[in-house]
């Protein structure tokens, strides 16, 4: 399920999944989409839900040497608020820190 925060009238989501191919953590940041009342919007309901990515960091968790990257995917022209990307940032920074105190830990386990 995607976190979603309202900026300025704008729905906004960030999700997290696995690329497999890229042996990364892939954080993605789109505009967020109205659900439909017939798809259960409404009291104690996703009232929105992830769009197309515009913007997606990659935080690899198999290969300490790896950096992070971020890839902009857009054909249109889109406008992030600074709140909105320190927002996503601040996701794409808590994963980073993930990856490497997992990693940090199998190397300490394999030193034994």
């Amino acid at each position: 399920m995607p976190e979603l925060l309202e900026h300025a009238g704008r729905h906004y989501a960030v999700q997290f999944h696995y690329a497999l191919p890229d042996d990364a953590w892939a954080v993605e940041l789109s505009e967020a989409v109205p659900v439909s009342v017939e798809s259960g919007a409404g009291p104690g309901h996703l009232t929105h839900m992830a769009g197309r990515a515009f913007i997606v960091a990659f935080v690899p968790d198999e290969d300490p040497a790896l950096e992070p990257t971020v890839h902009i995917h857009s054909h249109d022209e889109h406008v992030v608020p600074y709140d909105v990307m320190r927002w996503f940032m601040d996701h794409v920074t808590d994963q980073v820190e993930r990856c490497r105190a997992a990693l940090a830990m199998e190397g300490a386990g394999s030193d034994g």
